[in-house]
């Protein structure tokens, strides 16, 4: 009898040491498992399969928002449309910005494509830069890092653990990112063009040249006279790839394939949203679907 209390009472220890978490996307909750392993219990708010920038603020969010220690977000404007109002909604002073459950990676990022003015005239523009950083391989050890800091503000008494994961992992996925771009080096063709600035922090990583986006401007929708721009400009530099991600309507882009040489590229932007279980997956189907 004595052996079954310890037991049980080992077991609420843990159950009652578990950290919530919630993620804004799929890439997020994936390193966070990594990082906090058994310690944390971690939740994605934003299905990988619809657009990033609109996510349906469902009441239950709400509830997994209130729980929570923490909350994990891209930041750089990613999430305007949708977090701010359930952060709010949530009642949960734990998560606020400023607070000690509250982490934006955005902050520790290097962003990209930082306009010098902003104006509704062009477009859904971030004004912090391009958000979609997660896309280059390279960023996920800036995120686990990030993200064990604040693990470790949270919950100090597990420092140990924490570094013993972020070591492990950090050992791992270096090995990966050698092999990773190993074969991005065999990629020949370094021409694309993209629906929406999702991947740029990725072919800027490996040398690819964007040409123009079926967005005439971001967050537009394409216009006849921008798709027909659009396929002069592949015509003219021979371009081989329109990259698509999973979410935006794909009409068009077929329809410019139709009338190039090019070839439609379906590209995942977040874990998950091309059915990937594992970020090695992820990234992985990137290169594969460039390489072709």
């Amino acid at each position: 009898m004595k052996k079954i209390l310890l037991l049980l009472l080992a077991f609420t220890s843990v159950a009652f040491a578990s950290i919530r978490v919630e993620a804004t996307y799929s890439t997020f909750g994936a390193i966070t498992q990594k990082i906090g392993g058994d310690l944390v219990h971690v939740h994605v708010l934003a299905s990988s399969k619809y657009d990033p920038h609109f996510i349906v603020p469902k009441p239950s969010l709400l509830a997994k928002l209130h729980r929570a220690d923490l909350l994990i977000m891209n930041g750089g404007g990613l999430e305007l449309g949708w977090l701010p109002p359930l952060i709010r909604g949530a009642n949960n002073a734990k998560i606020q910005n400023g607070a000690k459950g509250f982490l934006d990676i955005s902050h520790f990022i290097p962003m990209i494509d930082v306009p010098t003015s902003v104006s509704r005239g062009f477009g859904d523009v971030h004004a912090q830069g391009n958000p979609h950083y997660t896309t280059d391989p390279h960023m996920v050890l800036t995120i686990a890092r990030a993200i064990m800091g604040k693990l470790l503000e949270i919950d100090p008494e597990n420092e140990a653990e924490y570094q013993r994961n972020l070591n492990s992992f950090t050992k791992e996925w270096e090995n990966y990112l050698k092999s990773f771009d190993n074969d991005m080096k065999e990629c020949k063709d370094k021409k694309v063009v993209q629906y929406h600035e999702l991947f740029n922090y990725f072919l800027k990583r490996y040398s690819y040249k964007s040409y123009v986006n079926l967005e005439p401007l971001p967050g537009i929708a394409p216009s006849s006279k921008h798709t027909i721009s659009v396929i002069n400009t592949i015509k003219k530099n021979k371009i081989r790839f329109i990259l698509q991600d999973v979410y935006h309507e794909k009409r068009t882009a077929k329809f410019i394939a139709a009338k190039t040489d090019a070839k439609v590229v379906v590209i995942p932007h977040d874990m998950g949203s091309d059915g990937s279980k594992t970020l090695e997956e992820f990234y992985s189907n990137i290169a594969k679907s460039l390489c072709k």
